[in-house]
């Protein structure tokens, strides 16, 4: 098993599409560059932000073997595999085979829409987890998924397959289940903030870092403010949490990834297209203005 231990900025990338809708493999490239130039500590590919239920097969593998590709061993990648249905993921780790092992973990959503009990998110991760070569880190984020995975389910899981179920991305927004599982958690086993406003007092709990949406396009900047957190610097995490506090709810104002397509958009570092696949669209010319404006700002700010 991987000794990767989840710290520092993870970005969850999006995916480039050009105004044709088909993805643009060469900007896919350009922006695996443009993260680890800035100092990502990792890459999460194919998760929500990359729209991966608009991908069909053929996509999704083409995404995750260009990015592999791509990063060449420079920082740890892993791979966005979850859904709702429990043996289609387990035959889909076994389709791709060998591959997985050039993955540091898989990051594996909790199941949407048919909303099990805690017993059933139990089973569920259990069998990813004796079915993967490579750890798990699970992925709890009920205001998409409609169900909440308790502290105690968590932590039986990573009890019960030490270093196979190796962290948690939690995106729940409940602090103090949070801190309950930081405080109980089996050693060796992380906390990752799935909310880049709460990265911050995440940190402060004790979680290793965050995987992130914003650092698609900030990576350097949310890189600094995350590893000043880490390192015990207050006076500079604090400030940088001021500075991004408007940013945080417009990006997910009109939806992700309609939020950061918006930002990566006004990147000039990157020209990324604001291109979206339904049901997915871009976010409103106000929404966008209101970006502009805080990139503005934002910039004053680090020069």
């Amino acid at each position: 098993m991987s000794t990767f231990d989840f710290s520092g900025l993870g970005v969850a990338m999006a995916t480039p599409f050009g105004q044709n809708g088909k993805i643009d493999f060469n900007l896919l490239d350009f922006h695996v560059d443009y993260l680890i130039d800035n100092g990502v500590d990792y890459i999460v590919t194919l998760g929500t932000t990359a729209e991966t239920p608009t991908l069909n097969s053929e996509e999704y593998t083409a995404v995750y073997t260009t990015v592999l590709k791509r990063v060449s061993g420079r920082v740890p990648v892993i791979l966005g595999l979850g859904g709702n249905n429990t043996a289609a993921i387990v035959e889909k780790i076994s389709s791709i085979g060998s591959c997985l092992n050039d993955f540091a973990a898989i990051l594996s959503v909790t199941p949407y829409y048919n909303k099990p009990s805690q017993e059933g998110l139990y089973r569920h991760f259990a069998a990813i987890a004796e079915a993967s070569p490579v750890p798990v880190v699970l992925y709890n984020v009920p205001g998409r998924t409609g169900v909440n995975m308790e502290a105690g389910t968590t932590l039986r899981l990573a009890t019960d397959f030490p270093g196979r179920i190796a962290a948690i991305k939690e995106a729940s927004g409940k602090l103090d289940q949070i801190a309950e599982i930081i405080a109980a958690a089996p050693e060796g086993f992380k906390v990752i903030s799935g909310d880049d406003a709460l990265a911050l007092p995440m940190i402060r709990l004790g979680a290793s870092g965050v995987i992130s949406v914003l650092g698609n396009a900030l990576p350097s900047s949310f890189g600094r403010l995350v590893h000043s957190a880490l390192n015990g610097d207050n006076t500079d995490a604090d400030a940088l949490q001021d500075r991004f506090s408007t940013l945080y709810p417009l990006l997910f104002r009109d939806g992700n990834p309609s939020g950061i397509k918006a930002l990566l958009a006004l990147n000039p570092s990157i020209g990324y297209p604001e291109t979206l696949r339904l049901p997915l669209v871009p976010v409103t010319a106000a929404t966008r203005d209101a970006i502009a404006e805080e990139l503005r700002k934002l910039n004053e700010f680090l020069h």
